[in-house]
């Protein structure tokens, strides 16, 4: 790896922290992971630096998630590096949560995965009119990580179970809506806005290029939304989706075809977690359970096979196993979520932090 995957950078009293992969739409590795952390370390304790600015590197976008062609390789031939980085990963998440000095993420462009994880913790969270932000997940046969499941089961209604089982992203807009982001600032005054924040303080700068954000399109769907989606299982989702769409309702009858094409694994796993996450008390608690379900994940066939179907063959067909939601046992489900003794990650445990 390149130490030039991630650019550090002192202008005035900014750190600049700039992932730096545009080829990539720069999705995070490991290492980079390690060095957020190392520069967020460093300048915790560094009197000079008084905001942290993160932001990606070229047009696309912030981050389009976490580099999966290795977890790829991981889930086929059961390797230890996925579990290595989403342990840093998570323990970065939580960094960012609890970060003591203001830290601003430009969430401008493509946000997915795990740029959602190294943005949508921070206590300044800036999105744009370009901004697309999703967990996209159940469609590679994984489920939401980072902290997504803490994020979207914090939604109001269940705007966050929607995104989360169709895998959807959502405007600028619809992220602060959703509580994901907090300030909307048109992408043109990004550069005036990074250069204030080397002289003023950060709640001041954001105040004055914040703008009043259109209106949320989500937020026009909330009702059949909460209709449909207020349930315990993706079967009874699905037949609430199906009836809402026997009534005209075209989203819904989109949003119905989209969840029938995900893992049906994914599925309910992604459901139970987010309905746990919802009574935990902490992200930390939550980025615990993530850990449990991401290693038990890996040893999914429907995760190594998505990944196939959607980035290394995009064939677009993946064949899932098992292939209905009916063959994927409660007991199946559960075992997901069960301690991993010697392994378990331990934030809430180590750190405790609300």
């Amino acid at each position: 790896m390149s130490a030039d995957e991630v650019l550090q950078e002192r202008r005035g009293q900014l750190g600049l922290l700039t992932l730096n992969r545009p080829a990539a739409m720069n999705a995070l590795n490991h290492a980079m992971v390690q060095i957020l952390q190392r520069a967020l370390t460093q300048w915790e304790h560094d009197d000079g630096v008084a905001t942290v600015l993160l932001s990606g590197a070229g047009e696309r976008g912030l981050c389009a998630g976490g580099d999966i062609v290795t977890i790829y390789h991981d889930a086929r031939e059961g390797g230890e590096e996925s579990a290595a980085f989403w342990r840093d990963e998570y323990i970065l998440n939580a960094a960012i949560k609890h970060y003591p000095k203001p830290y601003v993420a430009i969430m401008d462009g493509v946000v997915l995965g795990g740029g959602v994880g190294v943005s949508a913790h921070a206590n300044f969270r800036v999105v744009t009119e370009r901004s697309k932000i999703g967990m996209p997940e159940t469609g590679i046969g994984f489920v939401p990580d980072v902290g997504g499941t803490f994020l979207l089961s914090r939604a109001p209604g269940e705007l966050g179970t929607h995104l989360a089982l169709t895998a959807g992203s959502v405007s600028g807009a619809d992220a602060i809506a959703l509580g994901l982001a907090d300030y909307f600032v048109d992408s043109g005054d990004l550069p005036e806005l990074t250069a204030a924040l080397e002289h003023d303080r950060a709640e001041e700068v954001l105040r004055r290029y914040s703008q009043t954000p259109p209106p949320a399109p989500v937020l026009a769907e909330q009702d059949w939304i909460q209709r449909c989606y207020d349930a315990s299982r993706v079967e009874e989702i699905l037949n609430n989706l199906e009836q809402e769409a026997l009534g005209g309702n075209e989203q819904a009858a989109k949003a119905a075809a989209t969840i029938s094409r995900k893992s049906p694994t994914a599925l309910k796993v992604t459901l139970a977690a987010l309905r746990r996450a919802a009574v935990l008390p902490s992200l930390e608690a939550v980025l615990d359970q993530e850990f449990r379900v991401s290693l038990r994940g890996l040893t999914w066939p429907d995760l190594a096979e998505g990944i196939r179907a959607q980035l290394i063959d995009k064939d677009r067909n993946p064949q899932w196993n098992p292939a209905t939601l009916a063959e994927v046992t409660e007991a199946s489900v559960d075992a997901n979520f069960e301690s991993l003794g010697e392994r378990e990650l331990g934030l809430a445990t180590t750190q405790g932090a609300a």
